[in-house]
Order: structure tokens, then C-alpha cells, then sequence
């Protein structure tokens, strides 16, 4: 587990590389959907984080909203966007039409865990999550290898262009099941959203742990679209690049 390899930040605690167990477990092939979400919330009526709050953070290439919202200032292409939230992506003039098999985005970690006490599983935890995404892989830094796009093919979705400026006409998410799987048959474990964990940063950091990197990975600011690259956020923090997938044992 981990890498100590100099693309890593220090501060991300990827290393050292070590080695660890986990007990039998089973994770989803895929992230959970929109129309997975949408069948959750029918049923229990959940309100997620975002919605309470009243707004959620969006890429700035990616607001359809006219409507003002505030600049993060150590991250200015992150929005503050009023009314953007899982069902609003981009903004509350937004929907999912035709994205019902992407990947739930502006979900908190409390809400993922609301979701997996519903459907009767777990978030899986940071061990568990590497070990699943690696593929059966030893020290790769891709699902597949060590090659980012092997043969010249894109083989995750990250960012294209110049980092933060594009072109962003084509940045956001796409499909669960893009791409081909790893060698356990699971899919876009790096690229497309952040995943949720359920284990804590550090002893000295309890913030939950995101895994995998997103659509906004690129490597002139982060190369974070790797199987040990891992971040942390407040439990209650949504984003238009956070997502999950669900663990069971």
C-alpha cells in the first residue's frame, strides 16, 4: 500500500509503502449513480448536506448559473454555487437529463453513509479501497499499469488542456462504467469523481479520506489520478467532483 514515488505530494501522506491486511470484503464494481441516488432519496426522503446548506462547490468551467456566488480564494476555479446540489450540479438551471449512470456528485461523506445504512452496506475503508483499485496490481500507479494513457488511448477521465482553463467544454463526469475495468472488474477507480472512505487522514487528522482523483486532475497542478494519491475533506463538505462507492463484508 502507498507509493514513494517523488509525483507524490509529502503532505499527502502517501507513504512509506507498507505492507497491510484486510479481511474478505465486497465492493462495487462502480461508483453509485444518479439513478441509484434518485431511488434513495424517493425512498427515504434524504436531504443532503448540500441542500441544507443551501449551495455546493462547482468548477468554474462548469456554472450555468447567472445567479452571483463566491470565489474560493486559495482555489479560485471552485465556486460557491447558490442552489447547486446533487440533483443541480452545475447550478440550480442544471438537471441530470441524460446522466442518470454518472456518478452522484455533491454528495457529503454524511451522506454517504446515509446511503449505505440504507441499502444495508459501508463505505469501504482506505485499505480496503486500495487494495480493491490496485486490481490486482503490485506498485502501479494506474489500475492498469504504469503507462498514463497506454497506446496513445485515454484510459480515465481527467482533465484536458491547460489546467484550470480548458478548454473545459468537455470537462465534468462521465458514465460508472466508462473505460475498461481493472483486474477485478471494477471500474474508473482513478479519474472521474473523488471516492469517499471511511477511514480517517492521519491519527492527528480525523477528516475522512477521498480516493482515486477526478475529472479535474491534471498533471501541471496534481497527479492525484493514482491508485495511492488520497486527500481529505470535512465530513460535510460537498463538491461537483466527490462521489462514492459502496463496500459490504
Amino acid at each position: 500500500m502507498g507509493t514513494e514515488d517523488a509525483v507524490a505530494d509529502p503532505a499527502d501522506l502517501e507513504g512509506p509503502v507498507r505492507r497491510v491486511s484486510v479481511a474478505r470484503f465486497a465492493i462495487a464494481t462502480t461508483a453509485v449513480t444518479n439513478a441509484d441516488f434518485d431511488r434513495f432519496v424517493e425512498e427515504t426522503g434524504h436531504v443532503t448536506t448540500a441542500e441544507r446548506f443551501g449551495d455546493s462547490l462547482v468548477f468554474a468551467g462548469r456554472i450555468t448559473s447567472d445567479r452571483p456566488h463566491l470565489v474560493v480564494a486559495a482555489a479560485p476555479w471552485w465556486r460557491v454555487v447558490p442552489g447547486a446540489c446533487w440533483r443541480h450540479p452545475e447550478g440550480p438551471d442544471s438537471n441530470l437529463d441524460g446522466r442518470d449512470d454518472h456518478p452522484v456528485v455533491h454528495v457529503s461523506h454524511l451522506d454517504a453513509t446515509a446511503y449505505c445504512e440504507w441499502i444495508g452496506g459501508r463505505l469501504p475503508t482506505e485499505e480496503e479501497w486500495e487494495f480493491a483499485a490496485r486490481g490486482g496490481l503490485v506498485q502501479r500507479h494506474f489500475p492498469w499499469g504504469d503507462e498514463f494513457e497506454p497506446g496513445g488511448v485515454p484510459a480515465m477521465n481527467v482533465f484536458e488542456g491547460s489546467f484550470p482553463y480548458g478548454p473545459t467544454t468537455s470537462v465534468g463526469t462521465v458514465p460508472v462504467d466508462a473505460f475498461a475495468p481493472n483486474g477485478y472488474g471494477l471500474f474508473n477507480t482513478t479519474g472521474n469523481v473523488w471516492e469517499w472512505t471511511a477511514s480517517p487522514f492521519s491519527p492527528a487528522d480525523t477528516r475522512p479520506v477521498l480516493r482515486g482523483g477526478s475529472y479535474l486532475c491534471h498533471a501541471s497542478y496534481c497527479r492525484r489520478y493514482r491508485t495511492s494519491a488520497r486527500i481529505a475533506n470535512t465530513a460535510d463538505t460537498s463538491t461537483g467532483h466527490s462521489g462514492f462507492r459502496i463496500a459490504y463484508r
